[in-house]
């Protein structure tokens, strides 16, 4: 059977007389899967255990149902949304010759009733009747994430685990600045390389040395500190390394290129290139929108209003984007697009600054990908040497 391997399948004609038409919805106890079978008036239903091998050994029974009743299958479509299991199982379904596609959760159309029924029975009627449209060449019914092959997903995995250490190293020291601060002392840093021999001088106003509990939990705390910096410093020197020994190879190359302009580091431009950039995105409308930097407008009749950023997207470049931005603006002040942004909040307003910020972000984010996959100039940008 054919296997096209881009979301262009949707515009091959849909042939209902030879064509297995399944659906998934997946939980984590069980997965009802629904299909439409040619020659089977009934729509059938069957709840399984969540294992691959028993959905394909389905998918295959109800294809010998179909030729029992004398039609010939030549395309088997299978769709589920995206969620938990991630996009493991649609790769494990095209390597065994099943057509598999993968729906973004928020594009298929609800019901907007304030109280609404909800059972894994009606989601697979509503995934049923937005991929048999789809794949009628309707895109309006829903639209299909892209599968990422298992080496993109894991070069994602070193800024993601990063992000969560960094975040984990703030909450401790916070917290053992807010248990000191409750003692009154304020001038400890946690992060410092002797902290702990720092922690055993330290006193109260009172002149008492710290309680005994206060005492033990802030050596635990300084313990799970230590041991996340490492893991931190670990995660750096092995990208640092990676870069070094395969310069050229594939997104090493673009990240390389995005740490070239001045106020872009390694961090920002790995999460950048593996999040965004390194995708086959078709425009800068897509490339926008992927990044949820899009406007939601709210027009009907007379009213028209802007709701605010969609943020249907990424969050994780959003909200790298919005921070680069901010950024780049003190360290290329002479580039267009900062010159751009300095003439259209020339009121100083802070409200201006807020909003056109976003839009700055927008601009960014289209030349960045830009100068990285077709060599675009950054107009006015500082680049450091290469190398």
């Amino acid at each position: 059977m054919p296997q096209p391997n881009d979301l262009s399948r949707s515009l091959f004609a849909l042939d209902q007389n030879s064509t297995i038409i399944a659906v998934v919805e997946m939980s984590q106890s069980s997965w009802l899967v629904g299909g439409v079978l040619p020659g089977i008036e009934r729509q059938p239903r069957k709840k399984l255990e969540p294992s691959p091998e028993r959905l394909l050994a389905l998918l295959h029974r109800w294809r010998d149902e179909s030729v029992r009743a004398g039609r010939t299958i030549t395309r088997i479509a299978v769709a589920f949304e995206a969620g938990r299991d991630g996009f493991w199982l649609a790769r494990w379904l095209e390597a065994r010759g099943v057509e598999a596609h993968v729906i973004h959760p928020s594009s298929v159309a609800v019901p907007r009733e304030h109280r609404r029924a909800k059972t894994d029975r009606l989601d697979t009627e509503l995934l049923k009747r937005g991929f048999l449209g789809w794949l009628r060449g309707e895109r309006g019914h829903c639209s299909m994430a892209r599968v990422p092959t298992i080496a993109e997903e894991d070069a994602k995995r070193p800024n993601r685990e990063r992000e969560c250490l960094v975040k984990e190293r703030t909450r401790l020291v916070n917290r053992m600045k807010g248990t000191l601060a409750r003692l009154g002392i304020r001038n400890f840093r946690p992060t410092l390389r002797n902290a702990a021999e720092h922690l055993a001088a330290l006193s109260t106003p009172e002149g008492s040395p710290l309680p005994p509990n206060v005492a033990a939990e802030l050596e635990r705390h300084i313990a799970r500190l230590g041991l996340v910096i490492g893991q931190i410093k670990q995660i750096e020197e092995a990208r640092r390394q990676r870069l070094e020994e395969q310069p050229e190879r594939g997104s090493h190359a673009m990240v390389r290129l995005l740490a070239r302009v001045v106020g872009i580091g390694i961090e920002t431009a790995d999460m950048l290139v593996n999040e965004v950039l390194s995708r086959p995105l078709r425009d800068r409308r897509a490339v926008a929108r992927y990044a949820g930097l899009t406007g939601a407008p709210d027009e009907s009749g007379a009213k028209r209003r802007e709701q605010g950023l969609a943020k249907a997207g990424n969050a994780r470049v959003r909200r790298g984007m919005i921070q680069l931005a901010w950024r780049f603006l003190r360290f290329q002040k002479n580039s267009a697009l900062a010159q751009w942004y300095q003439a259209r909040t020339a009121d100083h307003r802070g409200a201006t600054r807020k909003t056109m910020i976003v839009a700055l972000a927008r601009k960014l984010l289209i030349a960045l990908w830009r100068f990285v996959t077709i060599g675009e100039p950054l107009d006015g940008v500082t680049l450091r040497p290469a190398g």
